[in-house]
């Protein structure tokens, strides 16, 4: 049986951010504890021990705890502008297990439309279980999150709702493609801006309604998660052919095998030549289900400039995060943000 600690995870984010400030270290390693203990209990609390389980492996399963380290660092902004302590104090921890629901919520049910057989390095949820109760446990979780949401009042739920809708118009965006007229890469950005942006928008805009930070903050935060969204999406379209599978713990050219144009695969599509031409010729025909295909597609693209143009389209995206942090209060909170901009810029996992 898996076990949930009431510890911050060791791969957590927090472990790798070099933060000056040993208050801040020690807030944040209380509330990534606290948001565990509620994920854990969010895990236990139904009458099945065997659901029980698999919740647990689903959690477990969920990542470096990115959108509740959000959470904690968006809600500084709120207790630093009205003191420390008070009733905000102990809803953090519960908003932070809100957005690290949805989001672990997402992955499992995105698992079962691409047909992906690991997850951070383990087995996903469909290949234990099969579609059918992947797909129930995901709703578990989506359930849960809005009981959250509900004790945590109207802006919260408001703001969960919001991310939500745009999970789905993503979803069903990148299903259908581009429409007339639009561009590949609007469309890819388009899409990426609400399936994975529009979820660490919601963590720090969340983090800033549970502790009443002022207005401008928000604003601030809010522009702050759409950027750095975009640069996790993009990093991770690297990581899909630039990464051996033990180090990014995700399936070889997963994204070639279903279909999915990610931008280094639209940056290669866009060049001329014969190996664009060859690379064309593979993907017309629809997702490579052939591994030779994949491997050389995967090879085509590392053989072209896409790498390279999606590494600068993805620093400049990562400059935008850093630059939408000017406008918040020069507090320990702010340097860690932009801390956390590099390590998901350059991150291998």
């Amino acid at each position: 049986m898996t076990t949930l600690t009431a510890e911050p995870r060791p791969d957590s984010l927090v472990s790798r951010l070099d933060l000056a400030d040993p208050g801040l270290t020690a807030r944040l390693h209380r509330g990534l504890a606290a948001a565990e203990s509620r994920l854990r209990e969010t895990a236990s609390d139904v009458p099945s021990a065997l659901v029980a389980d698999w919740s647990r492996y689903l959690i477990e399963a969920g990542g470096k705890r990115l959108r509740p380290l959000l959470v904690l660092l968006a809600a500084e902004f709120g207790t630093a502008a009205r003191g420390t302590g008070g009733p905000a104090a102990g809803r953090i921890p519960a908003a932070a297990a809100l957005v690290e629901l949805v989001h672990v919520a997402s992955l499992h049910h995105d698992d079962v439309m691409d047909g992906a057989r690991s997850r951070h390095g383990v087995p996903s949820a469909p290949a234990r279980w099969g579609n059918r109760t992947a797909v129930l446990l995901g709703d578990r979780l989506l359930v849960k999150a809005g009981q959250l949401a509900a004790d945590l009042g109207e802006g919260a739920i408001r703001l969960q709702g919001e991310a939500a809708e745009r999970l789905v118009r993503g979803q069903l965006r990148e299903l259908t493609g581009p429409e007339a007229g639009e561009s590949p890469l609007t469309h890819h950005f388009a899409v990426i801006a609400d399936k994975t942006a529009s979820l660490l928008s919601l963590a720090v805009r969340l983090g800033a309604e549970v502790t009443g930070a002022p207005e401008p903050a928000v604003r601030a935060l809010a522009e702050y998660g759409e950027q750095l969204g975009i640069v996790f999406q993009l990093s991770d379209d690297l990581l899909d052919f630039a990464s051996e599978p033990q180090d990014s713990g995700k399936d070889a050219a997963l994204d070639l095998a279903v279909g999915v144009r990610t931008l280094p695969v639209l940056l290669a599509l866009s060049e001329d030549g014969p190996r664009a031409a060859e690379l064309r010729g593979l993907l017309e025909a629809g997702p490579l289900a052939d591994d030779r295909d994949r491997r050389r597609a995967a090879e085509l693209m590392r053989n072209s400039s896409a790498e390279a143009r999606a590494r600068e389209l993805l620093h400049a995206c990562a400059t935008d995060a850093r630059d939408a942090l000017a406008a918040l209060p020069d507090v320990p909170a702010r340097a860690a943000l932009a801390a956390l901009v590099g390590l998901v810029e350059h991150r291998s996992a």
